[in-house]
């Protein structure tokens, strides 16, 4: 969420000087010009944003130099990367204007005698930073300047309330450097915190459903999280900060230390690796601010749901090297459903050194602890289908409350290093540890008798907790330089990640249980097989991207990646062993066409890889599954760069798909083939002051074109063709009701197919939310209206047995305090 925060004067001993009622903001803005203005009392340095979006600064001093850090802003100057002036006015030697970290603007003011001294004041079009250029007597205080003898740097802005938080313009997922989704070619998608907050989502299914040509492939009262991207889906394919955290999918989630959602559409194992090909979805966690910031939320609604989150961060050192931020949640649920009661505890320490002018180092850590009964869902008779008896309750639950469980604790601890040798050349080092104790016992449904009344059923019984550690670590430099007069920004970097898991389970026979009269603590019956195993994985990663600009107006970006991939797994009580491991290329190339600045024409072609284990009948391992993408586009930054919208076409195919073998059932080989083409509309930003909106439409025909078993022409599961999402909110910006707002949103899910062979369809749905919000300084409420009219609708399917209901009409209210 984009903040407002006053902090009122204080003045320091010193040259290190306080700040004074400035506005603080917490998204990425570009500064794209810096010019100079000389006035009657000394000089103003403008720092020139699109759109006139207001800047942050923070300063500090070094010798006779006055520094002013622009938090989060990044430099993109038409012709070089830094800027520098010398001797602007008297007693000033130089000005310059660097970039000094990723998310950081360094404005350096070099006194010829001593160190200015400074006050930062509210400006009629921004923050000024008044320079006082004769040095203050040690020990004195420093007191405001003269106007006589002053310097005046104006970082512009022309907007006095955060009306920019649904338009995102950069988004690091799509080539893994700091560029301007215009400029990428590939539709890139972004949830911002103030969109997951004005919703109140409480889980990932809730806040994706926002992007065009994304749908849940899992119930959102679920501890995973599965989705279907561009018709295929993503299994456990995420990113943590950039960075691949495939096990962000299986362990539960929890919004309290979310900055953001990216979502990268199509193959993306040039950057990756190993990926799904439909897409990916990046986790941006929260960063240390350079100010004091202190946040505390509360929420109480329906089926006793209830969160308490805290927010707080800002410098521990007066120099301001130093910043942490620390967040933490405590979250619960009954859910409308029987027996399905959620906990969840997560908290989120992060600490970032300011080593120097052009080093940081973060150091991040996070445990969470999730609680989560298993819902395996309903028969399709008696919820979609008719039944004899009936119709089940979407409330029913029909798996055994006494040991059922899906327990799963983690801890994430690592590192993020950064170093820029020189304007144009940096370097970044990242190593993460995850440890994971997972404990699940679970009941599944198999099929009904007696005429559709009794469920039959399996019990899976953990032996012990099951365990699993991984690392990953990441190495890259980046770097611009120009040839010939065309621009290069290069990327070089190596990845490598290796886990090992261990753990056993019992498949056992269990008591039936009748779905209209259920009676749990039905006994355990004969053991049905025992397995446990312990197993690694490894992979290694290199890869290169090229961004060439030439003409000013095209942008080329040329890419390719190597990955080897090794596995092995043992089986504990038969003493046997298996392993695999195979090659990739992954390339990728893409052109961008900018008519003008605020509109791009793209195309791509691009790849990605998963490896498929086992063998064939000839003994011969299984090649990895292959996306292949073609793809066209236009992306436009609408009414003043306020509304950004993309429009992608699409052409998807999944080759190596296993089907049966002719020769022998048992068997597979990898002739099947799945495509998957569509159209996507995604807009997102502000039309009016105060009136935002995050919407999209996604066409989807995704299908089974090549297999030995299904029918050729059959629709994948859980792609729905046709599905639009609108959500949009309007806050009123002045007068008596200032503060007041309110929000609407609809989502509408076309038919999609329950199981591959296509012998039944979720019935399409359109449900209804709205949002009533006051904030007035530094308070805020809001009440959360979901499913408006209590609506019967799947959220999606697991075949005929698990049939999952959306839930029904639920009230959240939620109250926050920030000082």
């Amino acid at each position: 969420m984009k903040q407002l925060q006053l902090f009122h004067g204080l003045w320091l001993t010193g040259s290190v000087v306080a700040i004074a009622a400035q506005p603080v903001w917490a998204d990425v803005i570009p500064v794209t010009a810096v010019r100079f203005n000389p006035t009657a009392t000394g000089l103003e340095v403008i720092l020139q944003t699109p759109s006139g979006q207001p800047l942050q600064v923070l300063t500090t001093s070094d010798g006779n130099t006055l520094i002013a850090h622009v938090i989060n802003a990044q430099l993109r100057l038409p012709d070089s990367q830094a800027f520098r002036a010398d001797n602007p006015a008297t007693g000033i030697s130089t000005v310059t204007v660097t970039q000094q970290a990723t998310n950081s603007i360094r404005v350096a003011i070099a006194g010829m005698q001593a160190v200015p001294t400074a006050k930062v004041v509210p400006g009629g079009s921004g923050v000024v930073l008044s320079i006082n250029t004769t040095p203050a007597k040690l020990g004195e205080a420093t007191a405001p300047p003269e106007a006589t003898d002053q310097i005046e740097i104006l970082v512009t802005g022309e907007r006095d309330d955060p009306t920019d938080d649904y338009r995102v313009p950069e988004a690091a997922i799509g080539t893994r450097t700091d560029t301007p989704r215009l400029n990428v070619p590939a539709s890139i998608q972004v949830v911002p915190e103030q969109v997951i907050e004005d919703q109140r989502a409480t889980d990932l299914s809730e806040a994706l459903r926002n992007v065009s040509g994304l749908t849940t492939a899992s119930s959102s009262r679920d501890i995973f999280s599965n989705f279907t991207i561009r018709g295929f889906e993503t299994g456990n394919t995420f990113l943590r900060n950039g960075i691949p955290d495939n096990d962000i999918g299986r362990l539960g989630f929890d919004f309290a230390n979310v900055e953001r959602l990216e979502v990268l559409k199509g193959p993306a194992s040039v950057l990756y690796g190993q990926i799904a090909p439909g897409g990916v979805v990046n986790i941006v966690t929260k960063q240390p601010l350079p100010f004091p910031f202190y946040d505390l939320e509360a929420t109480y609604g329906s089926f006793n749901t209830y969160q308490g989150a805290f927010d707080f961060s800002g410098p521990l050192n007066d120099s301001g090297t130093l910043i942490y931020r620390l967040n933490g949640s405590v979250y619960g649920s009954d859910t409308f459903i029987d027996e399905i009661d959620i906990d969840r505890y997560l908290i989120a320490p992060v600490l970032t050194w300011l080593i120097g002018e052009n080093t940081s180092l973060t150091l991040e850590a996070e445990y969470l602890d999730a609680q989560y009964p298993n819902e395996r869902g309903l028969p399709i008779e008696g919820t979609i289908e008719d039944n004899p008896n009936g119709e089940i309750p979407r409330s029913r639950y029909l798996g055994e409350p006494a040991f059922d469980r899906n327990e799963r604790r983690s801890f994430r601890i690592g590192y993020d290093f950064e170093h820029r040798f020189s304007e144009n050349w940096q370097f970044r080092n990242v190593f993460r540890f995850l440890w994971e104790e997972d404990n699940q016992d679970s009941v599944g449904p198999r099929d009904l008798l007696d005429g559709f009344r009794t469920q039959q059923r399996q019990a899976f019984i953990q032996l012990g907790p099951s365990f699993a550690n991984s690392y990953e670590a990441v190495a890259n430099i980046t770097g611009n330089f120009t040839t010939g007069g065309i621009k290069h920004q290069l990327l070089f970097g190596v990845d490598f990640s290796t886990e090992f898991s261990k753990g056993g389970v019992i498949n056992q026979e269990i008591g039936n249980i009748d779905i209209f009269n259920p009676v749990y603590n039905q006994p355990l019956g004969a053991i049905i097989s025992t397995s446990r195993s312990e197993s690694r994985f490894e992979t290694l990663g290199f890869y290169v991207q090229d961004q060439i600009t030439f003409a000013d107006n095209f942008i080329l970006v040329l890419g390719g990646r190597y990955d080897n991939l090794e596995q092995e797994e043992e089986d504990l009580i038969e003493g046997t062993s298996s392993s695999q491991e195979d090659d990739a290329f992954s390339p990728r190339v893409g052109l961008v066409y900018k008519p003008i600045e605020t509109v791009a024409i793209y195309g791509s072609y691009s790849r990605s890889f998963e490896q498929v284990t086992g063998t064939n009948l000839d003994d011969q391992l299984f090649e990895p599954q292959r996306g292949t993408q073609y793809e066209v586009g236009v992306k436009a930054d609408l009414l003043d760069g306020r509304l950004f919208t993309t429009l992608a076409f699409y052409d998807l195919t999944l080759s190596n798909v296993l089907t049966p073998d002719p020769r022998d059932l048992d068997f597979s080989i990898q002739t099947g083939k799945q495509r998957s083409r569509g159209i996507e509309l995604d807009i997102a930003g502000e039309i009016l002051p105060g009136w935002q909106i995050i919407a999209g439409y996604g066409y989807t025909n995704a299908e089974v074109i090549e297999d030995n078993e299904i029918p050729e022409g059959n629709r994948l599961v859980n792609v729905p063709e046709h599905a639009v999402s609108l959500w949009t909110k309007y806050e009123i910006q002045n007068g008596n009701l200032q503060g007041l707002g309110f929000g609407f949103g609809l989502f509408y899910v076309g038919e999609r197919a329950g199981d591959l062979d296509n012998t039944f369809d979720l019935p399409s749905y359109l449900r209804t939310d709205a949002a009533v919000y006051y904030r007035r300084d530094n308070f805020r409420a809001q009440l959360n209206f979901k499913n408006l009219f209590d609506i019967d609708y799947f959220e999606t399917a697991n075949g005929r047995n698990r049939i999952f209901y959306g839930a029904p009409f639920e009230v959240l209210a939620t109250v926050g305090w920030e000082f």
